[in-house]
């Protein structure tokens, strides 16, 4: 029997990562220390994990208060604040969303490693699964020739053997070998059933096929929140490079939601990292936890060390087995040579042919599946399947509980500094809107206004008194008037000709109220009081030309 006992496999110490997450004190309701070997069956076992993954959810029960809280105090604070002020706050937001983006790039790039991981895994457990299938095809396979085939062909040949011969001592040396290859033959069947016996309920095939879907359905879905998150990273950044108080209001809203899932994911990752922890601490004894009854210690213990003090426990019967179907190869020769002897070739041709045929393929069937059940390839894949979930999977989990933990810090400090910045941005004033008028039409009040007070400003330049408006009798220079001189520095620059000499306004006198509305048209003339300007509408050309523009873009 070719076998591979020398090899001896690399033994298992549990990483680094996984015995610091083991070591984490498992506590239950009434906080005293359980058991912290793994197992998913025992509900203390599961409380105690769920006190731990509670820690971050706490904590993100604190936050939320103390957030309401600030929120609170400064939601009704309107007090103007330096520029330089907002600045600040504009670059701090900037420098925290940068690390609050590489925190969940991380846990992007744990999220990548737990995955391939998880597909190292999926990728063993199949290998492993192949490797269980294999032996069950093939001892079946040699079951099924045994049963099916040689003990029907053993059957026929012993009615042939019942047809009375000369040489009956030839005849019982005949029947002597034929009863000893029955025998070998139902030797060879029970080994083989050995064999199958605590290997009928192994399979992985339905594990394997939940943490496939598990599997496809975590990755995408957390692809999918870290990118969320990112996209609210992006909102921030965009109201702060664009002093844009909606963006910076809208994060405002999502960073708080952006802080729960943050610290959720690390409640989520922490139970996760414990359990696995607990698990590759002493992974062989949840597999013999959770192995069929049928399946013995020895046999696990074997496969899952592969140590070359321990004996393969499927030996004995396969040396069994194969030495039965030896012997029934050995006893069907002596058969063919007698049973040729003693009966004419027609009657022994279709059986015999056929029982040789069956016989050498049993053979050459049970030597390979003795290779099949030697240790070193199932214990390969083991390790690897350890390595992938204790190595690379608990790596790359280890790095999305650090990086959930840390966007929550930073989400926290993003919320606080953006409600902190958007409170003290003002909306820009909007331009007062003025209907264009026709400039042969009479002006309207605004426009009457806006001339009167540019004269009057002209006017106390020089030492004169303000103009008074003809409508309603209100003076132009009152504080209720609606319009402010720094919305129309353009205009008071477009009559700074109203200055020129040829316009001999009185310093102290006023415009005539009957005559104030035309300031606005070209043939219209201002008369002054002391009668002491002319007539003529060639005096007052310039003061026409610069009163049409009232009604042109110079509002707008």
């Amino acid at each position: 029997m070719a076998s591979l006992s020398g090899f001896e496999g690399p033994r298992y110490t549990a990483p680094p990562l996984a015995r610091f997450f083991h070591k984490l004190p498992h506590l239950n309701i009434s906080l005293h220390l359980v058991n912290s070997t793994f197992a998913p069956d025992s509900e203390i076992y599961l409380e105690s994990l769920g006190i731990l993954g509670s820690l971050p959810a706490a904590w993100l029960i604190l936050t939320l208060f103390l957030l309401l809280v600030y929120l609170l105090t400064r939601c009704c604070d309107r007090k103007p604040r330096p520029k330089h002020s907002i600045v600040i706050l504009k670059w701090t937001l900037s420098f925290f969303t940068i690390l609050c983006c590489g925190a969940v790039g991380v846990g992007l790039y744990g999220n990548d490693d737990v995955h391939n991981g998880m597909l190292e895994l999926l990728t063993a457990a199949r290998s492993i699964d192949d490797i269980i299938g294999n032996i069950k095809n093939q001892t079946g396979a040699i079951e099924s020739t045994l049963k099916l085939k040689v003990t029907p062909l053993l059957t026929e040949l012993g009615d042939v053997f019942d047809d009375p011969v000369a040489n009956q001592t030839a005849r019982a040396m005949l029947l002597a070998a034929l009863a000893a290859m029955t025998g070998n033959t139902t030797s060879a069947h029970n080994s083989l059933q050995d064999i199958m016996r605590p290997l009928r309920g192994v399979s992985l095939s339905n594990t394997i096929t939940a943490v496939h879907i598990a599997e496809a359905i975590r990755w995408p879905v957390t692809m999918a929140v870290l990118s969320i998150l990112l996209v609210f990273c992006v909102v921030l950044l965009v109201g702060v490079a664009r002093h844009s108080r909606c963006a910076l209001i809208t994060f405002s809203v999502f960073g708080l939601f952006a802080v729960i899932i943050s610290w959720l994911l690390a409640s989520i990752y922490l139970t996760a990292s414990v359990a696995i922890g607990d698990l590759c601490n002493n992974p062989n004894a949840f597999v013999e936890h959770e192995s069929p009854s049928s399946l013995q210690t020895d046999i696990l213990e074997y496969y899952t060390t592969c140590e070359t003090r321990r004996s393969n426990p499927f030996s004995v019967v396969v040396r069994k087995g194969t030495s039965a179907i030896d012997a029934v190869f050995y006893s069907l020769s002596a058969v063919s040579k007698l049973s040729k002897q003693l009966y004419p070739p027609a009657q022994l041709h279709p059986q015999l042919d056929v029982l040789t045929t069956e016989v050498n393929l049993a053979m050459k069937l049970i030597s390979g599946l003795a290779a099949l059940l030697d240790c070193p390839p199932i214990h390969r894949e083991y390790m690897h399947a350890l390595h992938a979930i204790c190595d690379l999977g608990l790596f790359g989990l280890t790095f999305m509980l650090a990086a959930s933990v840390g966007a929550g810090f930073f989400f926290t400090v993003l919320v606080w500094l953006d409600s902190h910045t958007w409170i003290y941005i003002r909306k820009k004033r909007d331009y007062l809107q003025v209907d264009e008028q026709d400039p042969f039409l009479p002006p309207t009040a605004a426009s009457q206004a806006i001339a009167a007070r540019t004269l009057r400003n002209q006017g106390d330049g020089r030492g004169s008194a303000g103009l008074t408006s003809g409508v309603g009798g209100r003076s132009f220079g009152d504080r209720g008037s609606p319009y402010e001189p720094g919305q129309y520095a353009t205009l008071n620059r477009k009559f700074r000709t109203l200055e020129h000499p040829s316009v001999g306004v009185r310093r102290a006198g006023h415009l005539e109220p009957g005559n104030s509305h035309t300031l606005g048209s070209s043939h219209k003339k201002l008369r002054p009081v002391d009668g002491r300007l002319g007539d003529g509408p060639g005096q007052y050309s310039t003061l026409s030309k610069k009163c049409k523009t009232l009604e042109s873009s110079d509002f707008y």
